[in-house]
C-alpha cells in the first residue's frame, strides 16, 4: 500500500508546539481512510506474541501458549508480573515486531507503514517539527488487552540514538475510563498530560521524557492497537 500524508497537517504549528513542550499530537497523520485499513489489518493479524519483561530479560508468548497455560499457572504469571510492578519497570502487552529501521519488507501494511515512516519525505517533515535530523524510524505494532500495562520509562537507552519517540493510534472506538492512556509524568507523582487512544493521531514527543501506559481495566472491550517505535540517528 503506498501511504501519505494528510494534507490538513499544520507542521509549522506542530514545530511551535513540539518545541515549547516537547511533544505534540498530529490529530489525523495519514490521507483519509488509511489508518482505517491499517487498523482491520492489524485487528486480523495472528502472529502476536504476549511480551513481558523480568528485569532487563524479555519473555514472549505465542497467543496459543499463553491461552494454553492452566489457570494456576496464569496466577503465579499475574501475580510475579504484578509484584514486579509494583515498585520497578515491568510491562506486559502483545507485539508483532519488525526488525530495527524496518529491515527486509515482509509484503504487509506494517512493513509498508514502516517504510513510508522511514522515507525521506516523512523523516524530511518530521525532523524540521522536531528540530533535529532523523535517519530512520523502528517499530512494532502493540495491542494492549485488559490487564497489560507500561510502566514509567524515558526510553533513552544508550547507543539507540533515540531522538523522539512516536506512537500512531489505531483504535477507533476506546473509553478513557478503560485505560490505556499514554502518560506524561510531571513532578510530585503528577500526571503532566494523558492522550487517550484515538486511530489516526500520531503522537511524538522527545526522549529522554518519563511516561507510561496507563493499565487496560477487565472491563475494556477490545485491544488499544497502535504502531509505535522511535526517530533515530544512525550514529
Amino acid at each position: 500500500m503506498d501511504f501519505a500524508l494528510s494534507d490538513c497537517i499544520d507542521w509549522a504549528q506542530h514545530q511551535r508546539i513540539f518545541q515549547q513542550q516537547g511533544r505534540t499530537e498530529i490529530a489525523d497523520f495519514l490521507a483519509e481512510g488509511q489508518a482505517d485499513v491499517l487498523h482491520r489489518h492489524l485487528d486480523a493479524r495472528g502472529d502476536w506474541q504476549l511480551v513481558m519483561n523480568a528485569g532487563d530479560k524479555v519473555y514472549e508468548l505465542s497467543r496459543a501458549n499463553h491461552g494454553a497455560l492452566a489457570p494456576d499457572q496464569m496466577a503465579e504469571l499475574d501475580r510475579q508480573v504484578f509484584s514486579s510492578a509494583r515498585h520497578g519497570f515491568q510491562y506486559r502487552y502483545e507485539s508483532i515486531r519488525l526488525p530495527d529501521g524496518g529491515g527486509p519488507r515482509r509484503d504487509d501494511l506494517l512493513a509498508d507503514f514502516l517504510a513510508f515512516l522511514s522515507s525521506p519525505h516523512t523523516l524530511g517533515r518530521l525532523s524540521d517539527m522536531i528540530g533535529v535530523p532523523i535517519d530512520f524510524a523502528d517499530g512494532q505494532a502493540t495491542s494492549y488487552g485488559p490487564g497489560h500495562f507500561l510502566t514509567a520509562h524515558d526510553d533513552d537507552v544508550a547507543g539507540k540514538n533515540r531522538v523522539a519517540a512516536y506512537v500512531f493510534s489505531l483504535t477507533p472506538a476506546w473509553r478513557t475510563e478503560w485505560g490505556g492512556l499514554l502518560m506524561f509524568h510531571g513532578s510530585g507523582g503528577n500526571v503532566d498530560a494523558g492522550y487517550a487512544p484515538r486511530i489516526g493521531a500520531l503522537r511524538v514527543f522527545a526522549v529522554p521524557q518519563l511516561h507510561s501506559v496507563s493499565y487496560v481495566t477487565p472491563f475494556a472491550e477490545g485491544a488499544r492497537l497502535s504502531i509505535t517505535g522511535w526517530l533515530r540517528r544512525s550514529g
